[in-house]
């Protein structure tokens, strides 16, 4: 990029970008050197207690693609800068998310290197020169000013209609044109998955090593007074240190370039651009010197300390803990005094405006997919022709990467610009950009995952029975919808929760800055001198605050969760599944197991191996169990689960403990514990779930009382929420046998019984338990109605049960 101003860059100037670059480098790297040594000694923590991410998911996670995997390619008319003349390009752009310019198509499909390589991490895509102008005004220092003349003069001559700018902060920028507006449309959208995917790909690295490098920038900008990290999180880590250098060199740069710059308003633009992207490819080259020796220090030195911290982990811990209590007990009142009188009154309308615009695009997904989806049934129809389906599903597996298909979903969430602008006043905070592009983010992980279940679920090629292929993809579109309904939910209370924190924590360090900052210090005593490289009071006390935050952020998302606005599940909420055990053509392939929520039942626990679909998936049952008097002898209807059991035993007790064993196809056994409990005569009405469960898990050995039974009971389960089956064939026989149960009564005669269950599932999703003995007793579960007991005794026992089975 020339100008009137010939190679701005000289010598001195090299030597003062040079200097400036290395004191930047110099002053983060104590910040680097410390936060590596804490982040990975968390990581040996991690590691030593085998912590794992508690976050659940029912649909299952794609793989990653392979590298260097084609996304778009195009033929178009591209700027040469160098040339300044417009030249036709070949663009490619692979899932690394960066932009490949070559001479011609030949030249690609020869291997030649590209003539430009960009990555636009930290850039806009504009599709106007009017916007183009404007933005790049606003980053034009012009000391000389201008007239309406000059600004009338288009920075560049635009050969065709329709161009597309991609404007960067400190390199080139590109600038491209169409002669079809659906052409610019679609090169628009794939360039911002681009700019969205460079800025913030580097996040999703979980190493320690982000993890350390990250905490740097933040304690590194905090002791120049700069609060908030967002608008530096743009990249690697080669460019964001590279931004902190050019944050502190373009101040100094501008008074010593721009007063030299002559020539008509864009020459001098250009000139200034020109000098900043050289400014920038120096600062770059040095920074990934330094940064690359800082590291291979910090990992030699990690390496060094890495048996201390497996052998004394403990008393590291220990260490930690004494210190964090003696800081939360200066800081914890002037931290929740600024939570309750800066921020906690915000919180929930700050809330109000993230769920609106991040639910719609949520929503705007889960309505694309459905839409795809039955388009495809639509087809099929018409066709019935295996093939051209088998295609169509294939060509789903795309949609993620559909920039066009998946814009209208993105742009849904940039309305959080507009509606978020109080923030700019009240918190500080200039960068939305951030939270906007995390959440389109998601977004596209999340259709990443719907698609890629909804194929691991149905497959064109096993479907025998034509006739039925339309109503299987129905089923299994609404299975992967539910599914998606409950991650949907996941994530976005992730967002709100990050978004939330983000946003005020900038306030609350401000705030106690001047004083508790300076008494951290004092806090150093605290540390084992063995321990002051892997615990940082500074990391203590940010910690502190953080959890503060969370907190009350936790609080609104629980609230707003419990109004269930914007289709929020609360964390305990069981997903509401339709069963899909009707599915008979679907089998899932081998390798595809269900990724789903790790939940802790206190009642019945049942599993059964299923060796056929190859496939774990968890059915999460929760229901409220009847007994009433009296038997109804009716047969239950299609969807109703009955348990039958015939129980033997000359002795009935108060409590009985029944221990079921499955023996599934794969000889995997796993015990569940059953406890009924008998209730007075009249009518009792347990009204507190943790008092049912508690009753569910009282010790086996109590002493029982003796007493004659023979009970008849049904148990009502509700309609829409009977079972969270995830795939289990209808036609499919599941048997238990019990191995043990153990009673211990006080009565003339202790005796043991061995009870034998056995558990089938027919073809309307019920299930049959009957337990063998000298007295029958059938226990019959059916949805929708209420159980009468046929004993001597009216009684009722009203508790709730939950049954998990895997299949």
């Amino acid at each position: 990029m020339g100008g009137s101003a010939s190679s701005p860059l000289d010598d001195s100037k090299c030597a003062y970008i040079r200097g400036k670059t290395e004191a930047v480098i110099k002053n983060f790297s104590p910040h680097y050197k410390r936060q590596y040594t804490v982040a990975f000694c968390k990581h040996v923590q991690d590691e030593l207690e085998q912590h794992r991410d508690s976050q659940s998911q029912f649909l299952k996670t794609k793989p990653k693609a392979e590298a260097g995997t084609v996304l778009y390619e195009t033929e178009l008319l591209h700027f040469a800068e160098d040339l300044k003349k417009w030249k036709d390009r070949y663009v490619v752009i692979k899932n690394d998310y960066t932009v490949d310019c070559f001479e011609t198509k030949e030249a690609y499909l020869k291997g030649l290197s590209p003539k430009y390589h960009i990555v636009p991490a930290g850039g806009k895509v504009l599709t106007s020169e009017e916007d183009y102008n404007l933005l790049s005004d606003k980053h034009f220092p012009d000391p000389v000013g201008s007239s309406e003349k000059e600004v009338a003069q288009p920075f560049v001559q635009l050969p065709r209609e329709f161009p597309v700018y991609l404007w960067q902060p400190f390199t080139r920028h590109s600038y491209y044109c169409f002669q079809e507006p659906e052409a610019q449309r679609q090169f628009s959208a794939v360039l911002n998955d681009c700019v969205r995917h460079s800025n913030h790909d580097f996040l999703k690295q979980t190493t320690y090593e982000v993890e350390a490098f990250l905490e740097a920038v933040q304690f590194f900008r905090q002791e120049k007074g700069h609060y908030g990290t967002w608008e530096m999180i743009t990249g690697n880590e080669k460019e964001i240190l590279s931004n902190l250098v050019m944050e502190e060199l373009l101040p100094n740069l501008q008074t010593m370039i721009l007063p030299k710059m002559k020539g008509k308003r864009n020459d001098r633009k250009r000139a200034w651009f020109g000098f900043v992207e050289e400014t920038y490819g120096l600062v770059q080259q040095q920074v990934s010197e330094g940064l690359s020796t800082l590291k291979e220090e910090c990992r030699e030195f990690a390496k060094s300390l890495e048996g201390t911290i497996r052998s004394d982990m403990d008393q590291i811990l220990n260490s930690k803990n004494f210190l964090a209590g003696k800081i939360k007990a200066t800081v914890s009142e002037p931290a929740q005094k600024c939570c309750t009188e800066n921020i906690q009154p915000f919180l929930t309308s700050i809330l109000e405006e993230l769920m609106g615009p991040v639910s719609s695009g949520f929503t705007e997904v889960r309505s694309l997919f459905d839409k795809e989806v039955n388009e495809i049934i639509q087809n099929f129809q018409k066709t019935k022709d295996i093939t051209k389906l088998k295609e169509n599903v294939d060509q789903l597996m795309n949609l993620p990467f559909s920039s066009v298909k998946m814009e209208p979903c993105y742009l849904k969430v940039n309305l959080l610009q507009e509606l978020l602008q109080d923030l700019k006043s009240r918190f500080k905070v200039y960068h939305i950009d951030f939270v906007v592009q995390r959440t389109q983010n998601f977004m596209q992980e999340l259709m990443e995952n719907a698609v890629y279940t909804f194929e691991q679920l149905f497959s064109p090629s096993h479907q025998a029975d034509s006739a039925k292929v339309a109503t299987t993809i129905e089923k299994v579109k609404l299975r992967v919808l539910k599914q998606y309904d409950y991650d949907s939910s996941t994530i976005r209370k992730k967002i709100f929760q990050e978004a939330l924190v983000q946003i005020t924590l900038p306030t609350m360090q401000k705030t106690l800055a001047s004083t508790c900052k300076p008494e951290l210090q004092k806090y150093e005593q605290f540390i084992f001198a063995d321990y002051t490289s892997v615990i940082q009071v500074e990391n203590v006390y940010e910690e502190i605050l953080y959890q503060t935050l969370l907190e009350e952020t936790l609080k609104v998302i629980k609230e707003a969760a419990i109004l269930k606005k914007h289709n929020l599940f609360e964390d305990n909420l069981n997903l509401p599944c339709e069963s899909v055990s009707s599915l008979t053509d679907l089998k899932t392939p081998s390798g595809s197991a269900q990724t789903t929520p790790a939940k802790k039942p206190s009642t019945a626990r049942v599993e059964m191996s299923d060796t056929d679909t190859q496939s774990e998936e968890t059915l999460i049952v929760t229901e409220k169990i009847s007994y009433e008097k009296d038997h109804d002898d009716s047969k239950p209807s299609d969807k109703e689960a009955v348990i039958s059991v015939n129980m033997a035993g000359n002795q009935a007790s108060k409590n009985e403990e029944v221990i079921i064993t499955d023996i599934s196809e794969k000889q995997e056994s796993l015990a569940a514990t059953v406890t009924k409990q008998k209730v007075p005569e009249e009518n009792t009405a347990l009204e507190k779930e943790d008092m049912v469960k508690r009753d569910f898990v009282e010790d086996t050995k109590t002493e029982l009382t003796t007493k004659q039974e023979v009970v008849e009971e049904k148990v009502a389960l509700e309609t829409e929420n009977a079972f969270r089956d995830f795939g289990v064939s209808p036609k499919k026989e599941l048997k238990v046998h019990e191995e043990a149960v153990e009673e211990k009564a006080t009565s003339e005669n202790k005796t043991e019984e061995v009870v034998e269950i056995k558990l089938t599932s027919p073809h309307d999703n019920v299930v049959e338990a009957e337990i063998l003995g000298n007295d029958e007793m059938k226990i019959k579960v059916e949805k929708g109605i209420t159980e009468e007991l046929s004993q001597s005794e009216h009684q009722i026992l009203q508790t709730d049960n939950i049954i998990i089975m895997k299949f």
